[in-house]
């Protein structure tokens, strides 16, 4: 396995530089970055070195188990560094109804993380209609209170001050409104202390909403209309920003149609308003949520949360 710093490769656009707008408050320039086109994606493979540790009930609702999967540092990882690791709690998408911790993009996330210095945990939630908002959310967040019991920190060796988070599409919605609620120390209950979100619907009003999306999101929100949903704002984590927010790592595609650029730009700069720390990086093209995914954009996240969360810089396995 390689080791030592990443480096982060910088990829032109048209010709320029890759640094556009104003830095984030202890950010990062806006960035964009070109993939190569490919037909089978290797930055989504899963690495069999990685150990998976599957179906850990992490909360109970009506006898009915909420499991996830646990993915460890291999052994070359921890050969370097005994521990205590930081951690990430990873959130597939799928419109909120439907997806699975163990999909094969998702699953490959969380091994490239593990592979980084991290303690991952892949989970499962429940899904609108049947279990509209705030039911994902709150098994959300009872995964991250979880995983900071006395029995977990010592069983994986984690580190209960420095917690994660990761997400993709509706995923990437519940990691965002798990790092905009509450204020505080992000060291204790369901706070975490860096968030990493990809293609996320950030305003769940109808802002900038894709018709095609819409039926799903108002079936999350156990409404008929955009017009009379009452959950609609407190699901939206645009309207939930304060200044004690945790570092934000936001990317989305340029022209992709399922959730429109314009909810993570404004996402985006009212985190910036308040003062966050926030990271935005657009991916040109149509790609969505971790379909995006490039070996540029892993560099940068795993960077995003060496800063954040403290990991050593050991190296990933590809």
């Amino acid at each position: 396995m390689r080791r030592g710093s990443l480096t982060l490769a910088v990829v032109g656009v048209l010709g320029a530089a890759l640094a556009l707008s104003a830095c984030a408050t202890g950010g990062t320039p806006d960035a964009r970055i070109t993939p190569r086109t490919q037909v089978n994606n290797p930055a989504l493979a899963t690495l069999p070195d990685v150990p998976v540790i599957r179906d850990q009930t992490y909360a109970t609702d009506a006898g009915i188990p909420q499991r996830l999967d646990v993915c460890t540092p291999p052994d070359d990882v921890t050969a370097a560094d005994t521990g205590p690791y930081p951690a990430i709690v990873e959130v597939h998408g799928g419109s909120w109804a439907r997806g699975d911790k163990a999909d094969l993009g998702y699953r490959a996330i969380c091994q490239w993380l593990a592979s980084a210095g991290y303690v991952v945990f892949n989970l499962d939630y429940r899904f609108a209609p049947q279990n509209p908002y705030p039911a994902g959310f709150d098994d959300v967040r009872s995964a991250v209170e979880w995983l900071r019991r006395p029995a977990q920190v010592a069983r994986f060796e984690i580190d209960p001050d420095r917690v994660g988070a990761f997400g993709g599409s509706a995923g990437g919605n519940l990691v965002s409104l798990l790092g905009t609620t509450g204020s505080g120390s992000w060291t204790t209950g369901s706070r975490v202390a860096a968030v990493v979100e990809m293609s996320g619907p950030a305003d769940l009003t109808g802002a900038a909403v894709n018709p095609d999306f819409l039926p799903d999101q108002l079936a999350y929100l156990h409404c008929t209309t955009e017009g009379d949903c009452p959950d609609a704002r407190g699901a939206s984590p645009v309207y939930q920003v304060d200044r004690t927010d945790p570092p934000f790592f936001i990317t989305h595609s340029s022209d992709e149609s399922r959730i429109p650029i314009a909810q993570s730009k404004e996402f985006v700069a009212r985190l910036r308003r308040a003062g966050v720390d926030t990271t935005f990086v657009v991916v040109q093209g149509r790609a969505h949520s971790i379909a995006m995914m490039n070996d540029d954009l892993k560099n940068r996240i795993v960077a995003f949360y060496q800063r954040t969360l403290g990991a050593k810089p050991v190296g990933v396995l590809k």
